[in-house]
């Protein structure tokens, strides 16, 4: 691979890490889908998995030789800039803690009616803002039982910087898309004959164990965002709305920490 020591922050190559945002990212010139970044070796490693083609990689000391001998196995031949710290901070605009990042070339989206064609249980995040939320619910989701997680057109993108890294890359394995409004999510979901459960606080809300003791073959959670929650028009779409029950007085939990407890209660 092609190793090029970073003398002038000016060159047009290093474009895709010099203080973008995700949106610019997103729109970046002479790709088909836009650009994202993954942050560390690990990340890195897990987007080669999946697929996605990487652009570029900036590289700090010892995480050199072993960026060489990832992209050699994944017969990617791309530009690996390496330089000081301090140089390469300047032009991301942070300090590179993880001694890596790489720009990658967003994948196409899949198709809705693909993704849920073997989906058991799935996960759909309804006008969750927040990156971090959104990541670590990919993370919880991903690893305890979600087989596909449907995102709604005014959520967070899981492919933003900070959703990445607190997913620590899960949102690059676990099968995602997005989808539209709820007319049109609800017609998806009855094709594929889902139960839809919202996660909600509800005066008809049922507790989370008496859907899970149901007879629900395939089950869509539905989860909304902190403060207000699901929409009417989400609670509407759905067959069923469900809380965890707490103590204390305890009424919610943060949306990440409910998507854990309800995808392992839900995960059979």
């Amino acid at each position: 691979m092609p190793v090029l020591e970073i003398s002038d922050l000016s060159d047009p190559r290093l474009t895709d890490y010099a203080h973008l945002t995700d949106v610019a990212l997103r729109k970046a010139r002479g790709t088909e889908h836009g650009l994202y970044l993954a942050e560390s070796l690990l990340v890195f490693e897990r987007a080669l998995r999946a697929g996605h083609r990487p652009r570029s990689v900036l590289a700090l000391g010892g995480t050199v030789d072993d960026t060489v001998a990832l992209l050699a196995d994944n017969d990617a031949d791309v530009p690996i800039f390496v330089g000081p710290g301090e140089l390469l901070a300047d032009l991301t605009g942070y300090v590179l803690h993880r001694g890596l990042i790489a720009s990658m070339h967003r994948p196409a989206l899949p198709d809705p009616d693909e993704l849920l064609a073997g989906a058991r249980r799935i996960v759909i995040l309804e006008n969750v803002a927040d990156p971090t939320n959104v990541g670590a619910i990919f993370r919880s989701a991903g690893a305890i039982g979600a087989d596909a997680i449907l995102v709604t057109p005014r959520c967070s993108d899981p492919f933003y910087r900070r959703a990445i890294r607190v997913s620590m890359g899960t949102v690059l394995q676990v099968p995602w898309t997005r989808v539209g409004e709820w007319d049109s999510t609800r017609e998806l979901l009855t094709r594929h004959g889902f139960h839809v459960a919202a996660l909600a606080l509800t005066p008809d809300a049922v507790s989370l164990r008496d859907v899970v003791s149901g007879d629900h073959d395939r089950l869509a959670l539905v989860l909304g965002a902190e403060g207000d929650g699901l929409t009417d028009a989400a609670l509407a779409a759905s067959d069923s709305v469900v809380t965890i029950p707490m103590k204390h007085g305890i009424d919610s939990l943060n949306v990440a920490a409910a998507s854990a407890v309800a995808m392992w209660a839900l995960g059979g």
